[in-house]
Order: C-alpha cells, then structure tokens, then sequence
C-alpha cells in the first residue's frame, strides 16, 4: 500500500487515532495519496484537517492556473476599455479629410531632409525560401514582411505565419536635415539578392543621401541560412555621426503574436517576455504585468507563444531600453502586441549587428544556439523549476528515442508511460510491500486501541515499539510515493509545451496539444464548458476503477460516508482535466490501466502475506538497536505521558 505511512504521518499533526491499512493505490502521486487519504479514513474534524492539508498542493497547483485565466479575462476587459475611448470619432467633413492629408504629405517631404523621395515609393517584396520557411523582405523599412513556417499548419491548412500584421516593424529614428524620420517609413531601393558560397542567401536594401557635401548611407543586410530558423541583420550607417543622437541607434521592434491555437485563453496562459538582461535569463508571463525596463546590457529579447517564438538578438547587446506589451480582446484573434524601444551602441565603423528569430518553440533547435534562448520552454518553470532538469535529461531524450521508433505520437505516450511505470516499479512495489506489513499488524494495533482508549499519547508509545519490534517502517509507504510527485509535475509541463504534439492526431483526437472535442454542447456548462473530452472521461472512469479497487481490498468499509468517496474523486477529475491537452489526459489513462494490472498483480502474484507475517515473527526475535531519532521521540513521548498523568493527579 503506497501511501500507508502518509497517514500515519498526519496522524501526529492531527490526532487520528486509526491507522491505515489494505491496498494501495500508484496513482500518479497528488491524486493518489489524496484518493487513498479519503478510502482509508474516518470523518471526523481531524481527519477533515488531514485532508486539507494533503489536498493542498493538488488544488493550489490548478488554483494558480485558474487565477491567470481571470486575470486574462481583466486584461481583456481592461484593454476593451482603453480600445473604445481611444477609438478615432469620424472626420465631419470632406475639406478636413483634404487637409489633412496634405499636411501629412508636405510633413513628410520635409521629413525626408537628405532622403529625398523616400518618404513615397511602391512596395517591393523579395522572397527567400529554405526547407524550413518563406521569408518575405520589403524595400520599406529594408525588414521582413511576413515569415511563413513550412512545416507547421493552421487549423485551416494553411501555413502558420509569423510577424505579419501592419503591427510588426523593425525601425529605428535617424536625424535630417530638417529634423527626424524613422526608417521603417522610409521605402528603400529595391533588394539585391546574393547567393554566397556555403548556401546562404543575403538581401541587401540600401538608402543614399543625396547630400553631395556630407554624403551618407544605411545598409540593411539579411542573410538566411539553409537549414537555419535564425537569420542575421546587419545594419551598416556611414557617416552615423550624422545620422544617430550620442552615437546609439534607438530601435523599436514590434512584434505581434497571431492566435495559432483553437483555445485562445489557454494559448494567452502559456505566452511570455522573455530576455537576457546583465547575462542571466528572466521572463514574465503577459498576464501579470505590462512592461520591463531595462538598464543593464540586455543579450536579447523576444516573446513565446505556447508553440511559436519571435527573438530579437543584440549580438553586442542592447546598452538600455524597454518593452511593453497589451493583450487585446479576443475577437482580434491576437495574443500579444509587444513594443520594444532598445538602444544599441554603434562601433567606429558604424555597424550594428543582430539576428532575428521567428520558428517553433522547440528546446532542441534553440538549445544549439548557446544563448539561453531554450529557457524560455515552459519545461518547469517558477515553482516548478525543479523538474526541469528531470524533463531536459530524462524525459526528453526518452520522448526523442521513442519518436524515431514509431510514428504516432499517441503510442510515443504510452510507451513513455510504460517506461516511467517499470522506472518506478520498484518504488510501487515497496509501497504495496509496506501497505501489506501495516495490514498484518492491525489485529494488534486494535488491541492497543482497545487497551489504552482515548489516551492517544500511551497509544503512540506502543505503536511505535510495535513497529520496532516488527522491523516496519510507518513511512515506507509514504516517502516512495513523494518521489513521484515530480514526475507528475514534469510531465504537465512537458505535455504543455512539446511542438511534436501540434497537430497530431490519435484515435479520436485531432491535436493532442488540445483537447479533444468529441461531445459538444452547444452551451457552456459551469466549471466543465462547453465541450466533454473523451479522453477525459476515459482517465476519471479508469480511475474510479481503481478506487473500487482498491476499496474492496479495504478491510474497512462500516463507515457510510467512505462507501461514496471513491465516487466524489473522479467526478471532481473530470472538471480539471476538461480543458487539459488530450496527451495528458490519454497519459493518465495509460498509467491508470498499468496501475490496475499492476495491483492485481502484485497483490495476487508476487506478495506472500504469510510470510511477511512469518518476517515480523522473526524481526520480533532479533535484538533491536534504537537510533537516537527513536530515542529521542521515546523519550518525548514518555515525559508527554508522565505529564499528563501528574496533570490528572492533580485533578
């Protein structure tokens, strides 16, 4: 029985005088030791305190998932606001359209200062493909248009698209003669594509002054390698002295962030900022704040979407800056609009260098940059950090071998689910070895129930020297199961964010990085929504299964209130696991299934419960040495004892 010491453990916290015994249950840990709490107890107020307290870390893991969901819902509501006062009123008049537009014209002639006629020209597209994306370059601005990503769909089949609104610019202020103009309006001469020797392609846009004096140029550089979501940006200003305030180029890069996914509000949860600032990496999910300022020398910046990223690099780093970002409604089926105004130093021979990411969010491809960049996967990130490296050194390399061997994701998760079942084995079987233990020492436990009464204190003493003198450990049971939590822990996290799961299809399911949308409603029902996932149902049925299960093996069931509680916990999975990606869903079900056939097993197959008791017999007879910790907790509960019997004295 798993989770048999686990209750004893509360029992010193909170009271509870009966111990537990029967079977256990392998669940993935948080619900499992909550499942077994509840078949195992009678309710009473300190069994109600036990189970808040090992309740706790199950429900406050999806309370935080909830309050980012409302918090989204109040950027939303708060944008919406913000979008309708500023919204323009329409013009009164037709003269004042007129006018308007002619000052706008003659303002930006005079804008132009040494550019002259680059304020008004027609956009040119260059385009460049390579296996792994279309990139469309602009002669304005000299920036890309659009990215197209070859090998990731909509919905719609289309091909995802990054950085292509009217939002998206890369554009930076320089000064003229008659005052200031930002490139990014400014239309270049048209691209020159050139094809260098290792297979890479560069467009160049450049823009000459027509200064004869004081002469001066920009050049824009792109260079798209093959095989390479990365591409670089170099920026080459001669007489940049004439061009730039203090010698720094201050750059603004706005990047919109498309909805990719079919739940926008899960997709808003999983979106962050990311940077490198003074070396080390940071990140803040967009819903809970809307800017960063930086003053330190910032590496580079960028947004993650749950699957896609966008990545601006400072290949000398930014020297100050700062980026800002608002989340609009949800009927612009845009998840973030992020503004970052960054300076950047200029060298002596007036380059600048950058590069530019747009491509999946994949831990393998940015890991091989050596740039931090792959920190932005949501492999365990803030309170959960602490499985990262179990996701980055075992589950990964584990998922990547499975995936060269079959091609459906769906059997890459039951076979990762059997490899982490028989990883663990050994731990459930120690589990279900020290719940049979606890189960042949109840006949005496009883009796030193009925011996002492209420007088709890005299009944631990006992109890203790008991399991000494059997050679049973009354957490055995407890501490092998905690080591699952963050297996469980790992997994949530790596099924969130793995880009493999993106459009894969299994069984019923047509994404398993979503779930599955088998039975719609038509209405959206409280606390379960609009839609019930198959897969969800299958993880809460296997699941009652195995609280029958392991109730039947219970050797107590008088109390009226434990016949209903294996009923109560699947019911209360089906709310959370609703809205969860169909993977983990069909992963709880694969291990469920494991752990019913591993319970029959073990239970009828491989533990002899006559000779764990012939064991007890024969650790009875052997001379026991008492750790100073038994010591210790002996002599406490002996002086508790003396007290309390002096205080009855005086009674």
């Amino acid at each position: 029985m798993p989770f048999a010491g686990c209750r004893l453990l509360v029992a010193d916290f909170t009271g509870i005088k009966e111990p537990v015994t029967g079977t256990g249950n392998p669940n993935p840990p948080i619900f499992a030791i909550f499942n077994q709490f509840l078949l195992r107890m009678k309710f009473d107020r300190n069994t109600v305190l036990g189970i808040l307290l090992l309740a706790a870390l199950f429900i406050g893991f999806f309370v935080i998932t909830s309050k980012q969901q409302s918090e989204v819902q109040k950027e939303r509501a708060r944008e919406d606001s913000i979008a309708n006062a500023q919204r323009p009123r329409p013009d009164t008049s037709l003269a004042q359209k007129i006018d308007s537009a002619h000052a706008d014209s003659v303002n930006k002639i005079a804008k132009e200062g040494q550019f002259r006629g680059a304020g008004t020209g027609t956009e040119q597209l260059t385009m460049v493909k390579t296996s792994l994306f279309t990139i469309a370059f602009t002669n304005k601005g000299g920036q890309p248009k659009w990215i197209e990503l070859n090998n990731y769909k909509n919905k719609d089949s289309s091909l995802v698209k990054l950085a292509g609104s009217d939002f998206d610019k890369i554009s930076y202020k320089i000064k003229t003669i008659n005052g200031t103009a930002e490139t990014g309006e400014l239309y270049f001469h048209p691209g020159v594509v050139t094809k260098n020797p290792d297979n890479s392609t560069t467009v160049s846009y450049s823009l000459v002054s027509s200064d004869s004096v004081s002469p001066s140029a920009i050049t824009h550089r792109f260079t798209v390698k093959p095989d390479d979501y990365m591409i670089d940006f170099d920026v080459q200003l001669n007489g940049a002295d004439k061009l730039l305030t203090d010698g720094k180029m201050n750059l603004t890069w706005q990047y919109s962030a498309a909805q990719q996914e079919s739940d926008i509000s899960f997709e808003k949860q999983n979106t962050e900022i990311g940077y490198v600032e003074d070396g080390e990496f940071d990140y803040h999910t967009i819903i809970k704040r809307t800017s960063k300022e930086f003053s330190s020398p910032v590496g580079w910046l960028g947004v993650r979407q749950r699957f896609f990223n966008g990545f601006l690099i400072a290949k000398s780093n930014f020297s100050s800056g700062q980026m800002e970002w608002t989340i609009p409604p949800d009927d612009k089926k845009i998840i973030v609009q992020a503004t970052s105004n960054m300076q950047a130093p200029v060298s002596s021979s007036g380059k600048i260098a950058f590069s530019l990411f747009y491509g999946p969010a994949d831990y393998r491809i940015l890991k091989k940059y050596d740039l931090k960049l792959s920190k932005m996967i949501n492999l365990g990130q803030g309170m959960y950090t602490f499985v990262s490296p179990l996701n980055r050194f075992v589950i990964l390399p584990v998922w990547d071998f499975f995936k060269s061997l079959v091609g459906s994701f769906g059997m890459v998760i039951a076979l990762l689910t059997l490899f982490i079942r028989l990883i663990i084995s050994p731990l459930t079987y120690k589990s279900y070895l020290s719940g049979a233990k606890m189960k042949a020492l109840r006949p005496e436990i009883a009796k030193l129930k009925e011996k002492h009464g209420g007088d709890q204190q005299a009944m631990s003493v006992d109890q203790m020297k008991l399991f000494r003198e059997a050679g049973v450990n009354p957490l055995g049971g407890c501490i092998p199961a905690l080591f699952q939590i963050p297996i469980f822990f790992a997994l949530y996290s790596f099924f969130n964010s793995s880009v493999d799961l993106r459009g894969a299809s299994f069984l019923w399911a047509k994404d398993l990085s979503a779930f599955d949308e088998v039975i719609k409603f038509g209405v959206s029902i409280p606390l379960l929504g609009s839609h019930l996932s198959l897969f969800t149902i299958t993880a809460v049925l296997t699941s009652l299964l195995i609280s029958l299960y392991s109730m039947s093996m219970s050797p107590d069931q008088s109390n009226p209130v434990l016949k209903y509680m294996p009923y109560i916990f699947p019911v209360f999975l089906l709310f959370i696991f609703n809205r969860l990606p169909s993977a983990l869903t069909w992963y709880y079900t694969v291990s469920n299934i494991i752990t019913l056939i591993l319970q029959f097993v073990i239970q009828n197959y491989i533990i002899d419960h006559n000779k764990i008791l012939a064991k007890i017999e024969e650790n009875r007879k052997k001379p026991k040495a008492k750790s100073k910790w038994q010591e210790r907790m002996e002599q406490m509960q002996e002086q508790q004892k003396k007290m309390k019997e002096m205080q009855k004295g005086r009674r």
